[in-house]
């Protein structure tokens, strides 16, 4: 059900986005392979170059730690789409795949699956905030909230905090914790155990032969670059001035898809590195489509190329929104209630659902 702040807006016809997406929910064996090989061995590769290059020059190493990165972030989108059980055809192969490149991206695949299964489902509902998603609060929640809670979001949505030290907090530390969420859940518990059980593994390995200080100066750049420019993908995924959110009993799927999630339009080389994830509106719609199939099912449908894309210096520009404005259905700053715009925010209408 569509609420009444967008009654002037037709309302989606869950039949169009079913059918632009359905020729394109299916998993192929050969394009898997070949992304596998064009980013988990491409990864290990300039691994061995980058600790190489200790000898030389540590200048080469952060240089090389750029591409590493990018290759790590693809790895990571194999990762993410064994999670929702679309990158390979096989069931099984997905949680294999999915549980080995966990390992090197630092991230417990069970336990990262389900609260992001959780991410998918929730997404723009204001009343299941709060797991696998960014910190969000409404502008009422912010101005009645004790001064110290104000403060702690202050800091969580700073720019340096929340795009340079916290992502790899995320990954280095807190991805080592069992998930609150997951408190009952035997295989989720596991799968952190494992996953720390493994990289303790690596480190001692690493200390026998490398040495732990040459394991970290090739390490942790790779990480810091990799999971900032994930974390600031993620931010703008569904972080925007008219990004959709509502109430539960007025929440809905195609909508939180197609306005909560953004199309993060990027230069080539980018998009090859993200794994196509800019066409989000797409992904959350359908997480079936997997990642290599996501750009095709763009260009095949007018109701994905109808939502304005996200840009890298558009999002420059939002970098001061922090806060949803329930009055006005739009993200806000800072600004006093009194202060902000009293304008509505009206959402484009795609125009498509009565066709």
């Amino acid at each position: 059900m569509a609420s009444a702040s967008h009654a002037s807006q037709p309302e989606l016809d869950p039949k169009l986005w079913k059918r632009d997406v359905a020729p394109f929910q299916k998993a192929n064996w050969r394009e898997s392979i070949w992304m596998c090989a064009t980013s988990i061995l491409p990864f290990f590769v300039l691994w061995y170059l980058m600790y190489r290059s200790l000898e030389v020059s540590y200048l080469i190493t952060l240089l090389l730690a750029f591409p590493a990165a990018g290759f790590t972030m693809r790895m990571f989108i194999i990762f993410h789409d064994a999670g929702h059980g679309s990158f390979f055809p096989s069931r099984k192969w997905n949680d294999f795949i999915g549980i080995f490149t966990g390992i090197f991206l630092m991230t417990p695949y069970w336990a990262w699956r389900h609260s992001h299964a959780i991410h998918h489902a929730t997404a723009g509902d204001l009343d299941r905030r709060g797991t696998g998603d960014i910190w969000t609060l409404t502008k009422e929640e912010y101005y009645t909230m004790p001064k110290w809670k104000r403060f702690a979001y202050w800091m969580y949505r700073n720019p340096f905090v929340i795009f340079v030290i916290g992502p790899t907090l995320d990954f280095v530390v807190l991805q080592r914790m069992y998930p609150i969420n997951a408190a009952t859940d035997v295989r989720e518990k596991r799968s952190v155990m494992f996953t720390n059980v493994m990289l303790l593994i690596i480190l001692v390995i690493a200390a026998l032969t490398i040495g732990l200080k040459a394991f970290i100066l090739v390490e942790l750049p790779i990480i810091a670059i990799a999971s900032s420019a994930g974390v600031w993908l993620f931010y703008w995924q569904h972080q925007f001035e008219d990004v959709y959110w509502e109430r539960h009993d007025q929440w809905d799927f195609a909508e939180a898809g197609l306005h909560g999630s953004s199309y993060y339009k990027m230069p080539r080389l980018f998009q090859w590195f993200s794994g196509n994830i800019g066409f989000h509106h797409i992904h959350h719609l359908s997480p079936r489509v997997p990642n290599y199939e996501l750009e095709e099912c763009y260009n095949n449908s007018e109701l994905f190329q109808s939502v304005e894309p996200m840009t890298f210096w558009k999002s420059i520009r939002s970098l001061h929104i922090r806060l949803w404005d329930e009055d006005h259905h739009k993200m806000v700053g800072y600004a006093k209630p009194e202060e902000v715009d009293s304008d509505a925010a009206v959402r484009p209408t795609t125009g498509l659902a009565e066709s």
